[in-house]
This record gives structure tokens, C-alpha cells and sequence, in this order.
């Protein structure tokens, strides 16, 4: 049963055996290198891979695990993947004197009942021995696959009652085996996958896990696998202590909160993810009893590994950012997932949305409960999107071609107290680099006729949330459309008084009289020439709206983030003029005058 083997893969690992000793910056420097290899080795991968999501996209993290499975290294990719593969390679552990691992050898695993996220995130690791034959680390990649072989392409399957339909399932596979790559194991990944560039992204996983493997060895050689080792269990016990630290300065009590997604792909409605964090001296306590686990739901169950992943995201984000990012982590904070909820589900439950929602409202739910005593550490790291967002067909040689609408965009910026939300992309997407409309153009039968901001949408408040874009494109092939709507009666929450975020929308073959907009999931055959139109939301407001600087409500205006009515409805503030004349200016008198009626009026 999964959860057995769930309760058995993130139980809490012993230090590392070893006799040496090691001084702080001893530990430190090696830290620095396990941080330098994983960027190196995700940098290797994004420069060799073939495909849009991974050479284009970014959607690929490094890690290094130590021989006992402990999370020991990491490089920055999208925040809430960093802490997700050290489970799938602690299956792996599990096998590895009946699966024989040497030097040379490279793993793969997917399967969310066997430590996986979703099935489209292969995790792919590589051993470092030392002399006696001993591990020592474990390079480990995970990456975003464009195609997992389900019955949908893609691997977004907005109708799945079974992991079975979603792609390939692999507890734990050797690709390669003492450096010589298994013919067979390979033929039949690729003969699964219906993305012609997969071949290139499986052969550039396993080149940059034996680059790491390497460099590992390279620093074995230099200091030694004691104090390799010992080094490892420092910085792990370090970064428990400097956890403990800040949570010891936060006041002790319980700070809930709740968040909702709009419906399941089959019309469920109202899917409640619940938080409940406790402050009890230095121990942080993070309960997730109280989410949804009706039985009927659809499409709406993330994998365990997911949900802890996501949590620890939004938890690292609101301490010292200076806190190395490694186990001593998970080693500070109790973590309570029900069985049988959405956020660890039954066996073979389809888990390929739910790497979506509800694993992004899991950090959403912590970033609200917490914000009510740690408001300047408060930035949800989330994105709201709905996914599938995909456009799919066949070229004239009956060749697949996935657009998966990792587009440019603003989306789900949200202010922080002190700051409105900047940057486009929200920080819960990393370094995750989007595709621009040249480069989507090139490789797809897709044109994009606009990607703009659109007035409005920013969460008002002290601090304004960033507004979305509205991302038009026109399809030139017959193409199958894949999407699930959410976050629209449930949009991104605003924090301390702010303003939630506008929510999202979608509408197909825009501009003709057959024009409809999604209202849950749908997968269509479109004509050439659709027009499609994605409106996405944008970030939280923070703060009471009422409190802006009537100066910076102006200079939104003038930006057209905000307009004139909004400025007055929304904000309080009394304006004269238009942006388009430049002539906006500020009624200060009646500005006072209906503030002081809304907050009288509470």
C-alpha cells in the first residue's frame, strides 16, 4: 500500500557513519560545491535536451542526495520541485544491493505511489561510490517530460479515474548500466513516448547525472568521503538549528487557514485544502487534516512527495533566506498529510493535475496562515493557472507537436508588504524561463497576436498585485484543445485586507459566432485558423487599499494598471482626467472625503 510506503519513505534518516570532524567553513565550502554541481549538471541538461519545456523552458532542478536519502544539495529551479525527488530516490535505495548499483549506473523513477511527483516528472540519479565501494552521493534531475504515453498526449488527462491512463508508471528502472547505456530500458522509453524530440531529453538526463556523478568523485578526491560525509550531517543539523531559531522567535498559538479550488475537472464543486500551523517553542508544526477527500472527486489528487514538497517551498520562504535549503528542513518541521485526502491519495490515483491544484494551494494555505504573524516574510509561492493549457496535432508526417502554453505572461505576481507585486512572473515559478512568441512560432503552427497586461487585474491594496496579460495566439493546423479552468470564482488570495487577484478565463474561436469560454474542462477538436484567448490573473494586493499612497494610485493609472473607475472604487482615490491624455490628477478633498465614508462604513 502506498501509504506504508509513504510513512516509510519520509521517515526522518540518521546522520551519515563516519569518524572525521569538520570545522564550519570546511562544511560550508562543500556545500558550495554540491550547489555549484547541481547548477552545473541542470545547466548541462538545459543546453543538451531537445525539447521546448526543458531547453526553452527551464522546468528542470538539480539535487544531491546523501547515501542514507537525506536531501544534501540543490540548485534553484522551480522553488516547490526542489524538494520533491529526494523520495523517489530513497526507493531506490530501498533496492539497490537486489538492482546491483555500481559506478556508472543511472536510475529512473515516476511512479507517485514509489516517491514520484506526477507522472510526467522523471527523476533520473546517478551514485558516487568512494574506494571501499561505499556511497557517498546520489546526483539526482528532475524534469518536466512533454509526453508520458497515457491515453491523452501529453499526460493531461482532464477525464483519468486511474493513474493507468495518465502514461508510463516506473517505481525505480536502470538505464545505464557501470557507464554502458541498457539498450532495451531505453528502446522501450522511447517507443512510449509520442514527443519526437524525447530521445534527446532522456540521453541529455543521463549525461548530466554522470556529469555530477563525476564532480562528486572529483570532490571526494579532494577531501575525502569522511569528511564528505561529515561535512553533510553538519549542514544538515545546521540548517535544523537556524530553523528552529526563527520559529522560536514567533509567537506560539494556531494560525489556520482555508483554500478552495474552483471545482474538479467532473464539476465537483468548492475542493477544500485546509492548514492549521502550530507554534509551540522551536517546533513548527504544519497539520493538513480537514482537506477534502471525498472519494468522487476527479483529477484533483497530488502525490504525497508533491504536498511536502510544496509546503517546505512556501516554509523556506519565510525564514532567512541565507538558511542552506537541504533535509534539516524537513528534520524541523512535523508534518501532518492525511491518508486518503487529495494531498495523499489512494493507490493508483491519477495524479497528474493535482501536481497542480491542490499542490499550489497547499503553499497558498501556508502563506496566508502564517502571514498573520510573519507579514513581511508573506509571498505566496504559487500559480494559479489552471493545467492542461495545451494545443495538440499532428504534422503532414503524422509527427506530434504539443504547445503547452508556457508562454510569456504576467501571472500571479502578488504584492509583499512594502512592495507591489513586480516582475511579471510570480516567484513561485523560479528561474522557470517562458517561451517568447518567436521561439513558440518556430516550432509550433501557432501565431501570437497579443500578450498584453490587462487593466484591473492586480489585487488592490497598500501594495498593488500585479496585473495579468491577456495571451491571444491563432492555431494555423486542425488541433485538439486541452484545458481545466479554475481560479475563477476562487482567484489568488490578497493578504492582511488586499484585494484578491481578478480571476481567470479562456475562450476559444475568438471573433466568430461560434466564440465560447471554458467553464470547467473540455477537450475539443478546433478548426485551423481558431483563435484562442487566455486571460490570466494576476498577483494578490496586500494591505488595506485604502491606505495606498493616493500619488502611487496616479502613477498606476498612467500606467494603466489601474483605471480611473477602479482608482475610485476600489482605492478610494478621486481622479480627473485619462491615462490616454496624460492628464490624470488627484482630488485630494474628495479623495479624504470618500475614504473616510468607506471606512466608516467599514
Amino acid at each position: 500500500m502506498s501509504f506504508e510506503v509513504n510513512r516509510r519513505l519520509a521517515e526522518r534518516r540518521p546522520p551519515l557513519p563516519t569518524d572525521a570532524d569538520v570545522d564550519a567553513v570546511t562544511a560550508s565550502i562543500i556545500r558550495g560545491a554540491y550547489e555549484t554541481i547541481c547548477y552545473e549538471v541542470a545547466t548541462h541538461l538545459g543546453r543538451s535536451a531537445s525539447s521546448a519545456i526543458i531547453n526553452q523552458s527551464n522546468e528542470r532542478n538539480g539535487s544531491i542526495i546523501d547515501a542514507h536519502g537525506r536531501l544534501a544539495g540543490l540548485s534553484v529551479g522551480i522553488p516547490q520541485l526542489l524538494f520533491i525527488s529526494p523520495m523517489a530516490v530513497r526507493w531506490g535505495l530501498e533496492h539497490r544491493i537486489e538492482d546491483d548499483w555500481g559506478p556508472g549506473d543511472v536510475f529512473l523513477g515516476n511512479d507517485p505511489d514509489h516517491g514520484g511527483g506526477h507522472l510526467p516528472d522523471y527523476t533520473v540519479y546517478s551514485p558516487c561510490f568512494d574506494d571501499d565501494g561505499e556511497i557517498v552521493a546520489i546526483q539526482a534531475l528532475q524534469t518536466h517530460q512533454g509526453d508520458t504515453g497515457g491515453k491523452d498526449p501529453g499526460g493531461f488527462s482532464v477525464d483519468a479515474m486511474e493513474i493507468f491512463a495518465e502514461g508510463m508508471i516506473i517505481p525505480g528502472i536502470k538505464l545505464v548500466h557501470r557507464g554502458e547505456p541498457r539498450r532495451d530500458i531505453l528502446e522501450m522509453l522511447v517507443r512510449n513516448n509520442r514527443l519526437p524530440s524525447f530521445p534527446g531529453d532522456i540521453a541529455a538526463m543521463i549525461s548530466a547525472t554522470q556529469l555530477g556523478s563525476r564532480l562528486l568523485g572529483g570532490l571526494v578526491d579532494k577531501y575525502g568521503a569522511d569528511t564528505i560525509r561529515a561535512a553533510t550531517n553538519w549542514n544538515v543539523r545546521e540548517t535544523e538549528r537556524r530553523f528552529r531559531a526563527e520559529v522560536a522567535r514567533w509567537p506560539d498559538g494556531q494560525y489556520d487557514a482555508d483554500v478552495f479550488i474552483d471545482h474538479d475537472t467532473a464539476g465537483n464543486p468548492d475542493i477544500r485544502v485546509h492548514v492549521s500551523c502550530t507554534v509551540e517553542g522551536d517546533q513548527l508544526t504544519i497539520d493538513m487534516t480537514g482537506t477534502d477527500d471525498r472519494p468522487e472527486l476527479v483529477c484533483v489528487w497530488n502525490t504525497f512527495s508533491n504536498s511536502r514538497g510544496y509546503a517546505m517551498a512556501q516554509l523556506a520562504s519565510m525564514v532567512d533566506p541565507s538558511i542552506p535549503k537541504n533535509e534539516g528542513l524537513f528534520d524541523a518541521v512535523e508534518m501532518i498529510i492525511p491518508e486518503g485526502s487529495i494531498l495523499q491519495p489512494p493507490p493508483n490515483k491519477p495524479a497528474a493535475l493535482g501536481a497542480f491544484h491542490p499542490a499550489v494551494e497547499v503553499g497558498e494555505a501556508v502563506c496566508i496562515a502564517l502571514s498573520e504573524i510573519l507579514p513581511e516574510r508573506s509571498s505566496p509561492q504559487v500559480y494559479k493557472i489552471g493545467m492542461p493549457n495545451a494545443v495538440v496535432g499532428f504534422d503532414e508526417t503524422g509527427t506530434m507537436w504539443l504547445d503547452q502554453g508556457v508562454d510569456v505572461r504576467a501571472s500571479d505576481a502578488s504584492a509583499t508588504q512594502g512592495l507591489d507585486g513586480w516582475g511579471a512572473m510570480c516567484s513561485g515559478l523560479g528561474n522557470l524561463i517562458l517561451a517568447s512568441a518567436e521561439e513558440a512560432e518556430s516550432r509550433f503552427p501557432v501565431v501570437n497576436l497579443g500578450r498584453e497586461m490587462t487593466t484591473d487585474t492586480g489585487g488592490a491594496g497598500q501594495w498593488r498585485g500585479q496585473p495579468g496579460t491577456l495571451n491571444v495566439k491563432q492555431v494555423q493546423e486542425p488541433f485538439t484543445a486541452v484545458a481545466w479552468m479554475v481560479s475563477m470564482r476562487h482567484p489568488l488570495r490578497g493578504l492582511q485586507g488586499g484585494d484578491d487577484a481578478a480571476p481567470y478565463s479562456c475562450r476559444y474561436r475568438v471573433g466568430t459566432p461560434e466564440e465560447f469560454q471554458v467553464e470547467n474542462s473540455i477537450s475539443v477538436e478546433l478548426p485551423a485558423g481558431t483563435v484562442t484567448a487566455y486571460q490570466y490573473g494576476g498577483g494578490g494586493g496586500f494591505g488595506d487599499p485604502l491606505l495606498r499612497d493616493p500619488e502611487a494610485v496616479r502613477e498606476d493609472v498612467l500606467d494603466e494598471y489601474v483605471s480611473v473607475e477602479a482608482a475610485r472604487d476600489r482605492y478610494g482615490v478621486v481622479l480627473s482626467g485619462s491615462a490616454a491624455d496624460g492628464d490624470v490628477k488627484i482630488d485630494y478633498e474628495a479623495t479624504r472625503l470618500l475614504r473616510e465614508q468607506r471606512r466608516a462604513a467599514g
